[in-house]
């Protein structure tokens, strides 16, 4: 950094002004950052460490002394005013890391590295030395930054970005099915999207929550007819992700008898979207909760096992990277063995160089053994990860392409349910993804970082489809469009789990969806929330304030 001397008449402290000297430069990136809604301004902290750079100081080597000390804290406080997880974050998922390939580590660097945001900066420090020649860019620099603390006095979420910055949810075109309900099930979105609004908001929607549960028969009747459920639970597939390879289209979606276009996963990551799966008998709790003990009646597969289903679990991978498998069985308690993967062949491997077992096989062996077994019920939790961030073909060196995975995926499940329907078995087939990709990143996260839950990673497709009915559905699917989430699908369960559906001469869909449990949109990972309110996605990090997400 330069020293810059200004000259004053009399031996005071005050002829000692400096300057910001290249600090300026510092700040007007951050300005510039903070315009087009990459940074996630902190605008008191930023004055007070441009106080401590301005501050007269008449030893020239303690003025030296001070830049040097301005650098850490400088890039430390870049660090907190950008969009990217925090140390914590980072911390928790340091050992994680470790475990990737040196390929995937060297493709996620590249993704990180913006060669145009880099070429503007460049630009900008060639504009400010040639201006910098005649013009005392301290004194609008200083302007600057004491007005965003002046209009920031008004509230939090104040920012120098353009009009457009809230986050939209990408929507499914209309049916000709629709079903609807109140929304009773909402908390009340009342007042302006002030900090202590959003909060109030917050906490509103995790106390109804916690009143809310799926009632499920004590016994089934007489009557009652067997079939099975299959919950495919999909790693990294959201709407965004099926827009961005052209697969929204797929025949799988048409095939299905329901389908939920405004679900919820309420979370990002692999571990909390299991857990919310198989805790799905209770209303949405917050991340934290996921990790405490939970009533037992909040456990569907226990629910379905009081009601003598047999529960069983398949995974495609091991289940150890990221302990997913130890946390289906302790948070999700998830108790059954894990079906057999040997003999299975595997066309990818993950990310950490583990096989990916192929999932047209498994379901094939599950339908084979559902066929010699006997059981008249069971109730299968099968969660699989084709399409996570890093998946490579089988020897290959380069990652593989989101679409031509996916486009296996579906042919597979589509496959499947075919032979499903010839085999004769009475199936509810559930297909929800865990959570999006985040194929294509945003201001906030680039491509394939789920930090934080932005609705176009947790906004995912959700189908069911009936196999084995006397009166099956026809035409497009029923679509559920109002806010949806886990409970949605547990109360659908309870309302099927005697069977006599399948085998009634006819079906009123309408009145088998109406009136299912809304959710407000609302997600969580362990240190960013994100949330709907009045139509808009506001945000917060690490317990701070609420910001609008910048789009």
């Amino acid at each position: 950094m330069s020293d810059e001397k200004i000259t004053q008449p009399g031996n005071t402290l005050w002829r000692y002004w400096r300057g910001l000297g290249g600090w300026n430069f510092y700040f007007l990136a951050k300005f510039g950052l903070l315009w087009f809604g990459y940074l996630n301004f902190h605008a008191l902290p930023n004055l007070v460490f441009m106080a401590f750079l301005l501050m007269p100081i008449p030893s020239p080597r303690l003025h030296r002394w001070r830049h040097l000390i301005a650098i850490p804290i400088g890039i430390g406080l870049f660090y907190h005013d950008t969009w990217l997880p925090g140390i914590n974050s980072i911390l928790s998922q340091g050992s994680q890391l470790t475990s990737f390939s040196a390929d995937y580590l060297l493709e996620l660097a590249n993704r990180f590295i913006n060669w145009q945001m880099i070429g503007a900066a460049f630009v900008l420090l060639i504009a400010y030395l040639f201006l910098a020649q005649w013009i005392r860019v301290t004194v609008f620099t200083v302007a600057a930054l004491v007005w965003l603390n002046v209009v920031n006095i008004a509230g939090p979420a104040v920012s120098l970005m353009p009009a457009t910055n809230t986050a939209t949810v990408t929507t499914t075109p209309s049916a000709p099915a629709t079903a609807t309900t109140p929304d009773g099930n909402l908390p009340a979105a009342n007042g302006p999207p002030t900090n202590a609004n959003l909060t109030a908001y917050l906490e509103q929607f995790y106390q109804q929550e916690k009143a809310r549960a799926t009632t499920f028969p004590a016994a089934l009747p007489a009557d009652a007819q067997p079939f099975d459920v299959l919950i495919i639970n999909i790693c990294s597939l959201a709407w965004a992700d099926l827009d961005a390879v052209n697969l929204r289209n797929h025949p799988l979606w048409a095939k299905m008898d329901i389908m939920f276009t405004n679900f919820n996963s309420a979370t990002a990551y692999s571990g909390p979207a299991a857990i919310r799966l198989l805790r799905a008998s209770c209303g949405q709790t917050s991340h934290h909760d996921l990790y405490q003990p939970a009533n037992q009646q909040c456990y569907l597969f226990d629910n379905l096992a009081k009601l003598g289903f047999k529960q069983q679990l398949m995974l495609d991978h091991s289940g150890v990277f990221g302990d997913f498998l130890k946390e289906v069985r302790e948070q999700g308690d998830m108790q059954a063995p894990l079906m057999s993967q040997a003999g299975i062949g595997n066309e990818l491997a993950s990310f950490d160089g583990e096989p990916i077992y192929n999932d047209l096989q498994l379901l094939n062996r599950w339908l084979d053994l559902l066929k010699k077994g006997g059981d008249a019920r069971t109730a299968t939790f099968f969660n699989l990860i084709p399409l996570h961030d890093g998946n490579r073909f089988v020897g290959g060196k380069q990652i593989a392409a989101y679409q031509p995975r996916a486009q296996q995926l579906f042919d597979q499940l589509n496959t499947f349910l075919d032979e499903l329907q010839k085999s004769g078995r009475k199936v509810m087939v559930v297909i929800v993804p865990e959570h999006g990709a985040a194929l294509t990143g945003d201001k906030m996260q680039m491509s394939g970082l789920r930090d934080i839950p932005s609705l176009n990673i947790t906004h995912t497709p959700v189908g069911v489809k009936l196999i084995g009915m006397q009166a099956p559905h026809q035409g497009s699917p029923l679509e559920i469009k109002t806010p949806s989430s886990y409970l949605a699908l547990s109360e659908l369960v309870s309302r099927l789990v005697d069977g006599k559906l399948f085998s009634a001469p006819s079906v009123d869909w309408q009145v088998l969806t109406q009136g299912l449990p809304q959710t407000a949109v609302i997600s969580e990972n362990d240190n960013a929330i994100v949330m709907q309110y009045q139509g808009k996605a506001y945000i917060r990090l690490n317990g701070g304030d609420w910001v609008p997400y910048p789009q």
